[in-house]
């Protein structure tokens, strides 16, 4: 066997038949290819190699928040980065809401064709004959499924509101490219000089509480919806939602802010019983809505007047409140450079805006029938897309201490229908269910009482302040000074009450103007520079399995592999970073692998992950196999002349040493390789989307 790089006498070299490229074992015992690799330089821990921050090669920066409700995008050109220009008003939009996003809704024609996104796609879709809306594809709050598929690749597949189904990347890409050709344009009109590809980044936000098969998915999708070509990866930001806004809450300034803390309420009145307790929001928006007509928000060049007030060591969280999810990060501001460091991993789940949305479905299945509701959804798609935007019209307005009910105007066609398939009228069905706390008027609406809404709104609303309090209690979280409600759902004033009771005292809940927008804004401060975050928490323990020496009394009998006479350890996990780990910014992690044959074009690794780190082996509880790092190698270089001692061995010929280096530290995990000998580049590429 040939010599290889051993730094220490429990780094082992790889069996000379066994390949680094193998499948899963279906039992250690018997299928034990899959860890029959060792790392050449096993390296502890991550090491810091600092990068030299780059001055920003781009001349724009466009980001898109795509979000489960409602997206949009904004951009800033990299000479006047304290100017952020929000995306133009959108055609159609609905009657009294300041519209700076779109529904996120996509309409394919039934030849699967894209044809509009947004408002354009809700009212085509709304005005076409209910026979003919039954072969148009509508798709609404679709991105919640990526949170909720445990196996996502690139077959997963969407369901359209009339039950066809088509590829999910199919769909993200037709809307990132509707955004890509809208941005464009607009940046034609606003720049003097031709814009070139590659003098664009791009930056997408997605939840942070996404793995990273979800992360992948969605540069998968800007590959193929053309925003950059997958040879320039760098082009191509993923930003954490929580982190993008805590990035624009350090431009703070005061006036830019509501702080709930200041006021104590009682019954919905603050102490004085002057006024309800959402009025200063109420003023901060009148004073926006008439500041709106401008579409360029100017930011701070430093940090914001809000920020003067925290000291090194002061922390905060921020609690991204969305459509699908509540996502939360805790930051820990560093002073004077004011750069961000995450104390916690990223915690949060499913409780956004939707389960409001939900919960109201689930109501009008109790009140009509299960049956009757899949079945209306079926056959009148585009009237059951018509109740359920006449509802989130009204869940915005729905407040703490609202005298008057809400009315939800029911569809003609939903009377009708009702009456057809069970021979009586929606009014007698209402009293049949005994439901006291929605009623129905002659003007043909349902009226929710004050009761019904907060039957609505509670179980998302309980679950959204259980995660900020169980997320406060944790050690590293304690003494937290602010906390920050961002995302759509933080305009609710039900959602700002129930935050400000539980936790109003305990620290300060500040919510910026314009809450739905400052994910997007901070996403285009993340692109401008995404060295701001400079340490991170990995949400989980990553690893490959490897062989190493076999230990008697200390590794298990079940484990032990004798090859060539030598007795090995199969499947133990090599970790490269353990969960809740702080990482830094150019932190990476090191390992040398060899090809286990002469000529081996590819060497693929499988990684494992688990979310503890009290793991041993890949095969203990909890750990699974989570991607792959492909290596793929280029012909080796011809030695000039003999190399004394190099060649070694029955093979006769040096064995490389490939160096594969990961770096953890940023939003996505990324990996670089080299050949030693040659010091040439080897392409190297993870994918978690393959499983």
């Amino acid at each position: 066997m040939a010599d290889v790089v051993q730094p220490d006498p429990n780094s082992l070299q790889i069996p000379d038949d066994i390949s680094a490229a193998s499948s899963v074992p279906s039992s250690p015992a018997t299928a034990r290819n899959d860890c029959s690799i060792t790392p050449l330089t096993p390296s502890p821990s991550p090491q810091v190699e600092v990068r030299p921050r780059m001055a920003c090669p781009f001349t724009v920066v466009v980001a898109i928040d795509f979000g489960t409700t409602s997206s949009g995008y904004a951009f800033s050109f990299t000479q006047d980065s304290e100017a952020i220009h929000m995306m133009k008003r959108w055609e159609g939009g609905d009657p009294g809401v300041a519209n700076q996003k779109s529904p996120t809704c996509l309409l394919l024609a039934p030849d699967l064709r894209f044809h509009s996104f947004g408002f354009a796609a809700r009212d085509f879709y709304h005005d076409l004959d209910p026979e003919e809306a039954q072969h148009w594809l509508y798709f609404d709050k679709f991105k919640m499924k990526i949170h909720s598929t445990s196996d996502l690749t690139m077959e997963t597949e969407l369901e359209a509101v009339n039950g066809r189904r088509v590829r999910a990347i199919e769909v993200f890409a037709h809307a990132l490219r509707f955004f890509r050709e809208h941005a464009l344009k607009e940046l034609k009109d606003q720049s003097s000089s031709v814009l070139e590809g590659e003098e664009i980044r791009w930056v997408i936000t997605v939840p942070a509480v996404w793995r990273q098969p979800a992360k992948q998915f969605m540069r998968e999708a800007a590959y193929l919806a053309g925003l950059v070509p997958p040879d320039c990866p760098e082009q191509l930001l993923i930003a954490l939602e929580p982190e993008a806004a805590s990035i624009y809450c350090r431009k703070l300034r005061l006036h830019q802010v509501i702080d709930l803390s200041l006021q104590p309420v009682t019954n919905g009145l603050d102490l004085e019983g002057s006024r309800p307790f959402d009025s200063s929001f109420r003023q901060a928006r009148e004073q926006l809505r008439r500041s709106r007509h401008s579409r360029t928000f100017l930011v701070e060049s430093g940090t914001g007047e809000l920020w003067s007030e925290l000291q090194t060591g002061d922390r905060y969280i921020v609690a991204d409140c969305g459509g699908g999810t509540v996502d939360l990060t805790v930051h820990q501001i560093e002073q004077p450079q004011g750069t961000l460091k995450e104390l916690y991993k990223a915690s949060g789940g499913p409780y956004g805006a939707v389960g409001v949305d939900l919960a109201f479905e689930a109501m009008l299945c109790q009140i009509f029938g299960d049956d009757f509701i899949q079945s209306f959804k079926a056959k009148r798609p585009a009237a059951w897309v018509d109740l359920t935007i006449a509802f989130e019209a009204r869940k915005r307005t729905a407040a703490p201490g609202r005298a008057n009910a809400l009315n939800i105007s029911l569809p003609f066609s939903f009377i009708d229908y009702y009456k057809r398939h069970r021979g009586q009228s929606v009014e007698a069905a209402l009293r049949r269910s005994n439901m006291n706390i929605v009623k129905w008027s002659s003007q043909g609406m349902l009226r929710l009482t004050q009761e019904a809404m907060n039957e609505l709104f509670q179980p998302t609303i309980i679950n959204i302040v259980k995660h900020i309090e169980e997320l406060m209690a944790k050690p590293e979280v304690r003494g937290v000074r602010f906390l920050f409600l961002v995302g759509g759902f933080a305009e609710s004033p039900m959602l700002q009450k129930a935050v400000q009771r539980a936790l109003g005292r305990t620290c300060r809940i500040i919510i910026p103007h314009d809450v739905g927008l400052t994910i997007l804004k901070g996403a285009v401060l993340f692109g401008l520079d995404p060295t701001v975050v400079r340490v991170r928490r990995c949400p989980l323990t990553y690893g490959v399995g490897v062989l190493n020496r076999f230990v008697e009394g200390r590794h298990p009998r079940e484990k032990l592999l004798i090859k060539e006479g030598r007795e090995w350890c199969t499947d133990i996990l090599d970790r490269f970073v353990a969960v809740d780990q702080s990482v830094a910014l150019g932190e990476v992690v090191r390992r040398s692998y060899t090809p286990a044959r002469l000529g081996q074009r590819k060497i693929i690794i499988n990684i494992y992950c688990s979310m503890t780190d009290d793991v041993t082996y890949i095969s203990d509880p909890g750990v699974r196999k989570c991607g792959t790092v492909t290596l793929d190698l280029p012909e080796p270089l011809p030695l000039p002349g003999a190399v004394g001692g190099a060649g070694g061995g029955g093979g006769g010929a040096e064995r490389r040493e490939i160096r594969a280096t990961m770096q953890f530290g940023d939003t996505e995990i990324k990996v670089t390789a080299v050949d030693v000998m040659s010091n040439r580049s080897v392409r190297a590429s993870i994918d978690f989307l393959s499983n």
